[in-house]
C-alpha cells in the first residue's frame, strides 16, 4: 500500500508573551493508504496542530511533512491550495458550511477549483448525499438542518474530491450521543470504502474504541502508537 502521509522529527513552535511554546516535538509517523486512526490525549498536547500540519493548514517550524511523497511547502501558494484541494478532506467540530448556500452546493464547494466536469461533480454530491440519508434535503439550508446534518454535509464536502486523506478535528465533539455514534461510523465506513486515509482528533472513548489504530500525545510527543 502507498505511503500517504509521512513525518520527519516535526515539530511546532509558536511564540507567546515573548517566549517559545513547543506544541509539538520531534515526531516521526507513518501512515499508509486506507489506514484510520484515532489521535487521542489530554488537551493543549498538540492533536489539533498535528492534524493542522498534516493538512498543510500550518507548516512545521523543524521537520519535514510529506504527502503522498511530496513536500507540500516547497510549491507555490497556488499551487499549494490547489494540492490541499485536490488530496486533503477536513471535517470540523464546527461544520463550516456556508449560510448562503443550500446543502448541494455546499457539497460541492471544493469542485469549484476546476478538477473534473461539473456534471460527474453533481453526480457525485448527489451520490454522497444519498449515502448520508439527504438526499431530499438537497436545496435546503444548513440553518434548516440539526446538527448532525449539518455535520453529514460536511462530511460529504470532505470527501467530494476523493482525498488520498481525510482528517477529522473532533467531528462529533457537539453532536448528542446517538447522533454522534452515527456520524463516527459513517466517517469510518465512507473512508474505507474509499481506501481513504483517515486521522480523527477524539476525546470520545466511544468514537476512539470504533478504530482499529490509535496514536496518544502527550505533551508534544507521540506516546504511543500501534503498529500500522
Amino acid at each position: 500500500m502507498p505511503l500517504v502521509l509521512q513525518m520527519h522529527n516535526v515539530s511546532r513552535t509558536f511564540e507567546s508573551g515573548g517566549e517559545q511554546l513547543t506544541i509539538l516535538r520531534n515526531v516521526n509517523l507513518k501512515v499508509l493508504s486506507g489506514t484510520a486512526i484515532a489521535i487521542r490525549g489530554p488537551s493543549g498536547c498538540g492533536k489539533t496542530t498535528l492534524l493542522h500540519l498534516a493538512g498543510t493548514l500550518d507548516r512545521p517550524t523543524a521537520g519535514v511533512v510529506e504527502i503522498l511523497g511530496e513536500n507540500p511547502w516547497l510549491l507555490s501558494g497556488r499551487k499549494l491550495a490547489a494540492f490541499r484541494n485536490q488530496y486533503i478532506g477536513f471535517v470540523f467540530q464546527e461544520h463550516q458550511l456556508l449560510p448562503q448556500c443550500s446543502v448541494l452546493e455546499n457539497v460541492l464547494l471544493p469542485t469549484l477549483a476546476g478538477f473534473g466536469s461539473e456534471g460527474d461533480a453533481r453526480k457525485r454530491a448527489m451520490s454522497l448525499l444519498e449515502r448520508v440519508g439527504l438526499q431530499h434535503r438537497l436545496s435546503h439550508r444548513p440553518g434548516r438542518l440539526s446538527g448532525g446534518e449539518r455535520q453529514r454535509v460536511a462530511v460529504c464536502r470532505a470527501l467530494i474530491q476523493r482525498p488520498s486523506l481525510l482528517l477529522a478535528d473532533e467531528p462529533t465533539g457537539n453532536l448528542d450521543p446517538e447522533t454522534a455514534a452515527t456520524v463516527g461510523q459513517l466517517l469510518l465506513d465512507v473512508a474505507a470504502e474509499n481506501d481513504t486515509t483517515l486521522l480523527c482528533v477524539t476525546h470520545s472513548d466511544e468514537l476512539a474504541a470504533r478504530f482499529p489504530n490509535t496514536v496518544i500525545l502527550s505533551k508534544g510527543s507521540i506516546e504511543y502508537a500501534d503498529d500500522f
